[in-house]
């Protein structure tokens, strides 16, 4: 048996079977960490979500931006982006089953044996790990409820600039779901900076999340995707960037979560 974690598929179907049978997944025994942004951009996000549902019982996957949006416009009955390439998914007979499917999927996961947090954006350096999964439950609790199409109206509101104990529930679950989905910056005040879309090197008065000072003594593993200009690298031997391009034409990342062994397999795209 073995568990794995997987970067944005973003509709690239061929490479991310390909990476599985690189490493030679086995789906009655092993378990596949997906660490979101399952759809949009890439070719063929509706072969993603097959294979998914196909196997639920062994992947898990923490939610994306792009994820909650798909659910959102779904929910709320609003066109999809035409740069997503979604026409074959949200034409296939299957989409609502596939929507509930996301629907029950967490936000951020701990795997105690591995030692490893998994969220789609990384880790607020102002939670602890277990802050992190309570806020990841209410934000669950949210999105999974009945008033869920309420929470996802407000989705794209302007980000509490604060968390207070003041905010209404649509705050704090907008704030919970950009920490969770969006997160690259923080300002030097440690407040989330969602507006710049610059690389680091350019970036001034902010620095990247995994740059704060707390993970300079952090012992555990953080596995996230989202931010492809990374090209996997972050200076820290316990904090893997799985996201490395595979949709802009550089590679699928797939980490063994025991060994914390690197596989990767090279885009066929060209966008």
């Amino acid at each position: 048996m073995a568990n794995y974690a997987i970067g944005d598929l973003q509709g690239c179907y061929k490479e991310f079977q390909a990476l599985l049978l690189q490493v030679d997944f086995n789906p009655s025994k092993d378990h596949l960490y997906l660490v979101g942004d399952i759809v949009a951009r890439g070719p063929d996000s509706l072969a993603c979500l097959d294979y998914i549902y196909t196997h639920q019982d062994s992947i898990t996957v923490t939610l994306g931006n792009h994820d909650l949006h798909l659910i959102a416009n779904y929910m709320l009955d609003k066109p999809a982006n035409p740069k997503d390439k979604l026409t074959a998914l949200l034409d296939s007979t299957k989409l609502p089953a596939y929507i509930a499917m996301l629907q029950q999927q967490p936000l951020a996961l701990w795997l105690e044996e591995e030692q490893v947090f998994i969220s789609h954006a990384g880790l607020n350096p102002a939670w602890s790990i277990e802050q992190a999964l309570q806020h990841a439950q209410f934000a669950e609790s949210c999105y999974q409820g009945e008033n869920a199409r309420d929470f996802f109206k407000h989705m794209y509101e302007q980000h509490p600039s604060l968390w207070s104990e003041q905010l209404n529930d649509f705050e704090r679950f907008r704030y919970i779901i950009n920490y969770f989905t969006r997160m690259r910056f923080l300002t030097l005040d440690e407040q989330l900076e969602l507006s710049y879309k610059g690389g680091i090197a350019n970036a001034t008065a902010m620095i990247p999340w995994f740059k704060h000072p707390r993970f300079t003594t952090f012992k555990q593993y953080i596995v996230f995707g989202h931010w492809a200009a990374l090209e996997g690298v972050t200076d820290h031997e316990n904090i893997y960037a799985l996201d490395t391009g595979c949709v802009w034409g550089g590679a699928m990342t797939l980490l063994e979560l025991k060994n914390k062994q690197l596989f990767s397999i090279n885009s066929a795209n060209s966008i």
